[in-house]
């Protein structure tokens, strides 16, 4: 297949993994650049240095692009910044942040810039600043999300009405099918957190992997939405949230409740208890631990069944 997105990053699928923390090292990434789609180093978990040691990693593992997601309001970004030049990363994925920052000095160094948006307000905000294409992340995906709560459904027809750049669609796509509906809502491609999140290859904990593919429907709320909404699995430091919240809790408080390394502790040391547990609501539907080139071609290969199926219908 070929089109904006696919010609963009020289891939063959518009299938991109998400830069997930915790998640994303470059094992994950290397799979899924290696097995057509495009890969993402998720740099919110790393230190200056891990972040460097992971894509010059990446580099020996795969000949095929990959990038490097770089949340803005990380605190080393500075440093961060410089590493991807000095390390001339291709394509990087920024989000949680003012695009203005930093897309400037990115394309200054012959990079493709990504942004991720959840409103119709940044969408026009990052390609004003010069982005080359955005994610339109829905309410469903997990992780930090967007507070105004908008479905990907609701989302991409709107962003994708509002913006003349590509749009890759995000929340709540972890198959073929829900990968077609993104294209006719208007997507360009789709980026994939959740599924790839029990990728085989995967840097999470086995023991979140197993807590993902046992959750059910239901199994995941929009928390801390004082502090910095994101989407968990219920756990007991899910419930202590969600009852500090119930009971008035102010933006402090929230995060004295969440302290540090917490993400860390649940989704890399494996605490399902005491852990902070980002992951999406298509969680309910995983329920299988797989090499991450098996999920992109599975997705792919249902894509195009789906495709086949519709355009037979008789209307």
């Amino acid at each position: 297949m070929t089109n904006r997105i696919t010609t963009l990053f020289n891939i063959e699928y518009p299938i991109i993994q998400a830069g997930m923390i915790w998640c994303s090292g470059w094992r994950l990434a290397a799979a899924v650049s290696n097995a057509g789609g495009l890969g993402i180093i998720g740099a919110g978990s790393m230190y200056p240095d891990v972040l460097r040691a992971h894509i010059q990693k990446c580099k020996a593992a795969t000949t095929k692009p990959f990038a490097v997601n770089v949340p803005l309001l990380y605190p080393n970004v500075e440093e961060i910044m410089n590493i991807l030049v000095e390390e001339k990363v291709q394509i990087v994925f920024t989000s949680a942040g003012n695009p203005a920052s930093w897309t400037s000095f990115l394309k200054e160094h012959q990079m493709i810039v990504v942004h991720v948006i959840a409103n119709t307000k940044f969408a026009l905000k990052a390609q004003e600043c010069g982005v080359d294409a955005i994610v339109a992340e829905g309410f469903e995906a997990g992780g930090h999300n967007g507070r105004e709560e908008t479905t990907t459904l609701c989302l991409i027809p709107i962003i994708k009405a509002a913006v003349k750049i590509p749009v890759i669609a995000a929340g709540g796509i972890g198959s073929g099918k829900a990968m077609l509906a993104a294209f006719a809502l208007g997507a360009d491609a789709v980026q994939v957190g959740s599924a790839f999140a029990v990728a085989e290859e995967s840097s999470a904990h086995p023991n979140f992997k197993t807590k993902i593919i046992n959750a059910v429907e239901g199994g995941t709320k929009l928390s801390l939405k004082k502090l910095v909404p994101v989407r968990l699995l219920k756990n007991e430091f899910a419930d202590a949230i969600a009852q500090a919240e119930a009971e008035g809790a102010d933006r402090n408080q929230l995060a004295e409740l969440l302290g540090r390394a917490r993400a860390k502790l649940g989704m890399f040391e494996g605490n399902m208890e005491q852990g902070e547990l980002e992951i999406g609501q298509v969680s309910a539907m995983l329920n299988e631990i797989k090499p991450a080139a098996t999920i992109l071609s599975e997705m792919w290969e249902e894509f195009l069944t789906e495709k086949k199926r519709l355009l037979a219908l008789d209307f």
